[in-house]
């Protein structure tokens, strides 16, 4: 499988190179040069598939034979190591957990992915690699646990200070060995423009790589969570209707990805907070990415959405063609907490500040009598942990993922531009 570069002026590479580089020459990120649909066959009898093996014929093809089939799935069986359940809130209406895993939060799947595949093509190199990452929440804890201790691989985090949640701080900044966090003062955009700059830098660019959802390791794994929740979903017959939670867009990517391999999903929300950037596009037709603002879901507190473009790349770019099958929708914290509530009282079912505004885009898209409607929940309450009991008469229990590290000691090394990060990488 080769990968091209969406500003289309540096030339195809192989998964390997675009595992390594992260981001292409020409600072554009990279896409599949091919997408085979999957056979119809094990679209039909999906309910006879182990996850393992679910995410192996997903994956299969976008690696190709760059990691050996027995190494490929003993890969696939550490990334996917536990449970991705369905919870129905209503007759209609489930959430999709997906934060059942060590950092109970969906991207340990893709981070796990993306650790292993890196160490692998790293097995026989006695250089150093250094993966850099910008996190606007569960981002950094995912990729701090995914690459802890792997060999030959050095893990720089950088977070906007004051703007992530203190367990999500906790994770990012207290296991030490080959984790670093640099604490950002900014917001996430800033942290992720000084990613992107970096590997533009000729005196540091050559040992860097990027483990934020640009990254295709990052991405792609995410396609399974869908392929789990129709298989757990198919009996009931109903056209599907997925709401995600999107702060960097990657995730729904990845659900729009799963569509085209023959994953039968009838429309996608991508449910936001006021960082509009999209829903603002669908309704002007113009993309006018601005800077991020906190709100209490604050995993999707990003002005300037880079998988977007992957998004539109799916759909050959046509207006039309996107908002046939696709919708955005933003809302405010006030509607997320009142939703949070109303969930609550009506099905004893918490859903965190995310998992809410997932709820809020169902709602907003209007399921119709032979749809089923699925909203994400991206990450556990615990994360979340202040505004979930300031919002609702519960005290959540703290999961032993958690009581690891909630009083482990913070350290961060303070940054405040470019030349800071430069300058604590060239050392």
């Amino acid at each position: 499988m080769n990968y091209y570069s969406l500003h289309h002026k540096s030339p195809k590479t192989t998964f390997k190179n675009a595992v390594v580089q992260g981001l292409a020459k020409d600072r554009g990120i990279y896409f599949p040069d091919n997408i085979t649909p999957l056979s119809k066959d094990f679209i039909e009898n999906i309910e006879n598939y182990s996850n393992h093996e679910i995410a192996f014929e997903v994956i299969q093809q976008f690696v190709g034979d760059e990691i050996p089939t027995a190494t490929l799935k003993e890969i696939i069986a550490a990334t996917v190591s536990f449970d991705f359940p369905l919870v129905n809130t209503d007759e209609n209406i489930a959430s999709l957990e997906l934060f059942h895993g060590p950092t109970m939060a969906f991207k340990d799947v893709g981070a796990k992915f993306m650790a292993k595949c890196l160490e692998y093509f790293n097995k026989d190199n006695d250089d150093e690699v250094t993966v850099l990452v910008a996190t606007s929440g569960d981002t950094g804890g995912a990729v701090a646990n995914g690459f802890l201790g792997a060999k030959g691989v050095n893990v720089v985090i950088l977070y906007p200070s004051g703007k992530v949640s203190d367990i999500q701080e906790k994770q990012l900044t207290t296991l030490g060995q080959n984790i670093t966090a640099l604490e950002v003062d900014g917001v996430f955009d800033d942290c992720q423009e000084m990613v992107k700059t970096a590997f533009l830098d000729e005196e540091i660019k050559k040992t860097l790589t990027s483990a934020n959802s640009i990254n295709v390791a990052r991405w792609l794994p995410q396609m399974f969570y869908f392929f789990f929740a129709y298989k757990q979903l198919k009996s009931k017959n109903k056209e599907l209707v997925f709401s995600v939670p999107s702060g960097n867009f990657g995730n729904i990517c990845a659900g729009i990805m799963a569509q085209k391999l023959g994953l039968p999903v009838k429309h996608f929300v991508a449910a936001t907070n006021i960082n509009d950037t999209v829903p603002n596009y669908l309704l002007e037709g113009k993309y006018n990415p601005k800077p991020s603002k906190a709100t209490i879901s604050n995993a999707m507190d990003v002005g300037n959405p880079s998988n977007f473009i992957r998004i539109q790349e799916l759909y050959n770019n046509d207006f039309e063609t996107l908002k046939k099958h696709f919708s955005s929708f933003s809302f405010t914290d006030d509607a997320t907490r009142e939703k949070m509530n109303e969930i609550y009282t009506r099905s004893g079912y918490v859903a965190d500040p995310h998992g809410a505004v997932g709820y809020l885009g169902l709602e907003k898209y209007g399921l119709q009598e032979n749809e089923f409607g699925v909203f994400l929940e991206t990450a556990h309450p615990v994360k979340f942990l202040d505004v979930v009991e300031g919002t609702l008469p519960v005290k959540v229990e703290i999961p032993e993922q958690i009581q690891k590290v909630i009083n482990n000691k913070k350290v961060a090394i303070k940054a405040s531009s470019y030349e800071d990060l430069k300058a604590f990488l060239m050392k």
